[in-house]
């Protein structure tokens, strides 16, 4: 009597952790969306409260989504097409723009579909074609010659971007704080688990930008507190030639901010480097 119940309390031992095992690994499947996406749908503010005149776009995908965005006019020839992170919109990224003019760049930055006024719900695909889309506007509808686009992606959109150059000719790309792929994030996030096995997102920023032919940047800082700067460093080797790497100080969202000097002059220097402003429109 004695042995079955201790055999009974053992089992209800290795069952009740097994279970809440299974049922935690069952929860990072299903709802993995909410872990990845954090999408605010209000517009807090505009250029005009950094003293920047700017156009309100609208343009389309090629899958039909409406999005919005914004056009920054600078002062050279070169624009940057600015892929962000997975939070907020477009409007928590104003000191960014603000940076961008500084060095005379003109700059698009757009939501992805489900964040700020653009419509559709996100998804990993549907990402892809919202930046393919924004880069088509600068062309079509812009005039843009592809040999004045930057592609920039912070974070998440790291992977967003490299995707476009891999597909495109761009004159630069540029990943700040951006992470090999979402497995491998997730792996370090949540090391007990089999996040290679159960991840059904993919973001594989090395992987794209194997694929990608113009002069690259990557921008990571090794205090990173959210995408390990190891990470980072392989999609620097990941990369071909010519490439640079640029370590900043700070942390993942503040990182560029602290870095201060650090961080424009090293902007600065890659696209005075590779990016001829004599290339018209």
């Amino acid at each position: 009597m004695f042995k079955a119940n201790l055999v009974q309390i053992l089992m209800y031992i290795l069952i009740i952790p097994l279970g809440l095992y299974v049922m935690i690994a069952m929860l990072l499947y299903f709802f993995q969306s909410s872990l990845i996406y954090f999408p605010d749908p209000e517009l807090i503010a505009t250029p005009h409260e950094i003293g920047l005149a700017y156009e309100a776009t609208d343009f389309k995908t090629e899958d039909g989504v409406a999005l919005s965005g914004w056009f920054i006019p600078g002062s050279s020839s070169r624009v940057l097409l600015f892929c962000h992170g997975n939070a907020g919109n477009i409007s928590h990224r104003l000191e960014s723009i603000q940076i961008f003019n500084r060095l005379g760049l003109s700059t698009f930055i757009f939501d992805y579909r489900g964040y700020g006024e653009s419509k559709g719900k996100t998804t990993e695909l549907g990402t892809y074609y919202d930046a393919q889309g924004a880069w088509s506007y600068l062309v079509q509808e812009k005039g843009y010659s592809p040999a004045n686009i930057i592609i920039f992606g912070r974070s998440l959109g790291g992977a967003v971007a490299a995707h476009v150059a891999m597909n495109v000719k761009p004159a630069a790309l540029i990943l700040e704080s951006s992470f090999s792929s979402v497995p491998d994030l997730g792996a370090g996030l949540y090391p007990i688990f089999p996040v290679r096995l159960l991840s059904r997102f993919k973001y594989a920023t090395a992987d794209y930008v194997r694929g990608v032919s113009c002069p690259v940047l990557v921008v990571h800082s090794r205090d990173d507190d959210i995408v390990p700067s190891d990470l980072g460093f392989k999609v620097y080797r990941s990369a071909n030639e010519p490439k640079e790497l640029l370590e900043i100080r700070g942390d993942h969202n503040s990182g560029f901010l602290v870095s201060g000097e650090l961080y424009l002059a090293g902007l600065k220097s890659f696209i005075e480097k590779y990016v001829n402003e004599a290339n018209a429109f």
